[in-house]
């Protein structure tokens, strides 16, 4: 357990304000419209499917909304042809970056991308310029219980690779093809999960000590993440304390 707070879950604790709600809501949508495109409707055989509408449920977004995205992606309601795409570039303080964006312009998105990090001192850099940094992993948050040490061996016992705790929830890492297989098998156990997704984990970390630093970086992450066509962002920033 490392007890550094990074990315990937201080973004967990930024909520969702009212003006911001309907832009997440979009995004969520982009996911499960992408996830049925690429592998059908059927959630129980599409696991890419499941974890985006968990991922909505998880911010309360109408059942109205999921419907008519999955729609959206099986053809039976008009909308934009959409495409994942996988941007690679470096940051404030050069921490390296792994942006997944959703599109139904890749011009656009790429223009916007390098518009905005070379305002900021960054850079949109090529594919593979980073990408050794990071490895693909499964994450799933289980909400803690009152029995942590107990919670916490029956967890190690189902083989995850690393865990990590964190204010309300543990963080667990596995091998990203048993991520479904082990969410279902910690459903299993009784245990909440918060969320459960196929991330890019850094290996290779850079550490930000200085406090205003930090902040820096937490910000130019946050307002990256805004951006429309941007789904998720990963960094190998390391905020140690």
């Amino acid at each position: 357990m490392s007890g550094h707070s990074k990315w990937s879950t201080i973004k967990h604790d930024k909520g969702i304000a009212d003006k911001k709600r309907g832009k997440i809501f979009s995004k969520l949508a982009k996911a499960v419209t992408l996830a049925v495109k690429e592998g059908g409707d059927d959630i129980n055989s599409n696991a890419k499917l499941r974890f985006a509408i968990d991922q909505a449920r998880q911010s309360n977004m109408p059942n109205d909304n999921i419907k008519r995205a999955i729609k959206r992606g099986s053809g039976a309601e008009k909308g934009s042809q959409l495409e994942e795409i996988v941007y690679e570039g470096f940051g404030p303080q050069k921490i390296a970056l792994i942006i997944e964006s959703i599109t139904d312009n890749r011009n656009r998105t790429s223009s916007d991308l390098k518009t905005f990090l070379e305002k900021r001192g960054g850079v949109l850099a090529s594919q593979g310029a980073v990408t050794y940094l990071f490895k693909r992993k499964g994450q799933i948050l289980v909400e803690k219980e009152t029995d942590l040490e107990s919670q916490t061996l029956k967890l190690i016992d189902l083989g995850i690779d690393d865990f990590e705790e964190e204010e309300g929830f543990i963080v667990l890492y596995v091998q990203s093809d048993k991520l479904d297989s082990l969410r279902k098998q910690i459903l299993a156990l009784n245990f909440n999960i918060k969320e459960a997704m196929l991330i890019y984990k850094a290996e290779t970390l850079m550490v930000v000590e200085e406090k205003d630093k930090q902040e820096k970086i937490i910000n130019f992450l946050k307002e990256l993440e805004e951006l429309d066509d941007v789904q998720t962002v990963y960094c190998n920033a390391d905020f140690p304390g």
